[in-house]
């Protein structure tokens, strides 16, 4: 059984074809600049050894989706004779509001909610329902689930997700703090469990998602507690190109110094801050690294920021679960940058964390899962590579087969 997953950006579609029954990528890729100019395709086929990338015209997301097609079943990196050979399709879905607690199966009326609540994920859900619409056209007859960024976070109580404001803006509005990254979350917290030989529902464990975007999460006995982007992607950590936690006043303050509108300041705060705004010239950790060693004090400090509001974090997510089996880090950055790692964690004794510098240094993702903490550390630290790919070919057979549950159980490769 083959299962095709597609995950839409404004501007791209990335897409992983697995072979459930034999545990395989049998192909992967991504559309760039869709709508743009300047168009290609990087498809991958691991098991032919076959790695391209070819520019075509790809005004939009239904020539993409026919792209993706030609690429899957056609020339040197084709790995199916027709489309008939794909069981379903998962999508990634940015926002599903309150209403989905897990994965669904697509009918008309999610693709009505997941419109309904698009403005709260404008750059987001209207590029996933483009993609949704043009492979259901594609690919009529197979079923189609939509997997949420956002449902992995729907365990939170109600003391975690509201905010302290007028409850009718709850009530009328829907503001509140959703959370995303959730397959990212959901796949390393389940890998950890099994690293540590336990049932995840047996866990306490802090994830940190650390690429351009940047969210913690506390994952209390298997599920979500907290987390901290909200409303939006923008509060939490500092990112690439978002502020992050900052005093609210400062956007209306700033408004009436530069008398400039709310436009503006959005862009400001989600493009023009985090560690580009402190550097003024880099969003890639590892130019920032490489230029904080050739003494640029800007590039030292956004590291130091950076590190230091992810120790906050695990403080103050350590004190919400009282007890903490495992740390976990991930995507680009989380896997990658050492120094971050090691900055983030370290004079964390009253924690009983103890790693293994020299390793943690030394860690890339191309090692795979890697414990980093040393065997007498009370909290053990894990490097994990993420893999929401899974999480959506997971969710999808379990659907389609009938056997999905909940977020804590997992009949699956998360069992090993």
């Amino acid at each position: 059984m083959k299962i095709l997953a597609l995950n839409c950006g404004s501007s791209s579609l990335k897409y992983q074809l697995t072979d459930w029954d034999k545990k395989e990528v049998v192909a992967s890729g991504i559309v760039e600049r869709i709508g743009i100019g300047d168009s290609f395709i990087e498809h991958e086929a691991p098991l032919k050894n076959y790695k391209g990338k070819t520019k075509y015209a790809i005004d939009n997301h239904e020539t993409a989706i026919q792209w993706v097609i030609s690429a899957l079943t056609a020339g040197e990196g084709a790995v199916i004779s027709s489309m008939d050979e794909i069981a379903a399709v998962g999508h990634r879905v940015v926002h599903g509001g309150e209403k989905f607690t897990q994965s669904v199966l697509i009918t008309d009326d999610v693709v009505n909610h997941i419109s309904a609540v698009s403005h709260l994920a404008p750059l987001h859900n209207p590029a996933n329902l483009t993609g949704i619409k043009a492979a259901k056209a594609a690919m009529p007859e197979v079923p189609h689930v939509a997997i949420f960024d956002t449902a992995f976070h729907q365990t939170m109580p109600e003391k975690a997700y509201m905010y302290a404001l007028p409850y009718e803006w709850y009530q009328n509005n829907a503001v509140r703090r959703y959370g995303f990254h959730g397959t990212s979350h959901l796949y390393v917290s389940k890998r950890a469990a099994a690293l540590l030989g336990k049932d995840a529902n047996e866990c306490n464990i802090i994830t940190l998602h650390i690429g351009n975007g940047v969210s913690c999460c506390a994952i209390k006995n298997g599920v979500s507690v907290d987390t901290s982007m909200g409303l939006t992607p923008l509060p939490g950590a500092i990112m690439g190109t978002r502020c992050g936690d900052i005093d609210p006043a400062i956007p209306l303050f700033m408004m009436k110094q530069l008398d400039v509108g709310p436009k503006f300041m959005d862009n400001l705060l989600n493009k023009k801050s985090g560690i580009l705004g402190i550097t003024g010239k880099y969003t890639d950790r590892r130019d920032v690294e490489v230029a904080a060693e050739e003494g640029d004090k800007r590039c030292e400090l956004a590291i130091d920021i950076e590190a230091y509001k992810l120790k906050q974090y695990i403080g103050m997510y350590a004190a919400t679960l009282g007890k903490v089996d495992a740390i976990v880090f991930t995507a680009g950055v989380g896997e990658n940058s050492g120094l971050i790692r090691q900055k983030a964690i370290e004079d964390l004794d009253c924690l009983g964390i103890v790693v293994d510098k020299d390793k943690n240094l030394n860690t890339r993702s191309k090692a795979g899962e890697t414990e980093i903490s040393t065997p007498d550390s009370k909290i053990k630290v894990f490097m994990i590579p993420t893999n929401e790919e899974i999480v959506f070919v997971e969710d999808v057979v379990a659907i389609i087969q009938g056997k999905y549950d909940d977020h804590t159980k997992y009949p699956y490769s998360f069992k090993k």
